[in-house]
């Protein structure tokens, strides 16, 4: 699903926080090829955490805007089964990439994010829910554990509008000053200042 160049500036931006202590969680799995390539380009190798309800994406709402109720309603994720994939695709992945240390948590974000204890910093939080709502969770629940200079990459900030909109929502209702960049080839993410995480 993802473009190989796409991918490879997730695995260069990941590796880019090396000398930053912490876990890796990813939000959004779908059959578990980022998170394994993340895993197993990095010269470090951290715990891993990847959520997914591995049922699809939730229903739409007003605030995810009409491009996503179109996507979802009559293009049925563009023969993807609204992005619907079994827990054996991510666990065969994770398997591939000799990871030892990973976590794999099955159910709907705003259950499944809450109650799953994460006991270390986040060096690396990759978010890919889609929508308003699971960006919004993942946001309130994730963001206060990540690691000063952390990297938060948001997946769907330039494809759907509801992703877009929580961040803003989050960041500014919590009066964080922090910069929203991107890569040559369009992977955003953020990188938790210090200035960031004083507010």
């Amino acid at each position: 699903m993802i473009p190989e160049s796409v991918y490879v500036d997730n695995l260069l931006l990941c590796d880019s926080v090396n000398v930053i202590d912490g876990c890796i969680v990813e939000c959004g799995v779908w059959r578990g090829g980022m998170i394994a390539g993340i895993y197993d380009y990095a010269k470090l190798k951290r715990k891993c955490f990847l959520f997914d309800s591995f049922e699809g994406l939730p229903d739409v709402k007003e605030n995810d805007g009409k491009a996503a109720k179109i996507w979802q309603e009559t293009n049925n994720g563009v023969g993807l089964d609204n992005c619907k994939a079994e827990i054996l695709f991510a666990e065969k992945a994770m398997k591939l990439a000799n990871s030892k240390n990973h976590n794999i948590v099955r159910g709907w974000f705003d259950i499944s994010i809450p109650n799953t204890k994460i006991s270390e910093p986040i060096a690396i939080l990759r978010l890919d829910g889609d929508w308003y709502d699971s960006t919004m969770i993942c946001l309130q629940n994730l963001y206060p554990l990540v690691a000063e200079n952390g990297l938060i990459i948001i997946d769907d900030y330039y494809a759907w509008d509801g992703c877009s909109r929580a961040v803003h929502d989050y960041l500014s209702k919590n009066n964080l000053p922090l910069r929203i960049s991107q890569t040559k080839n369009g992977v955003c993410h953020i990188v938790n200042t210090k200035q960031g995480r004083k507010l």
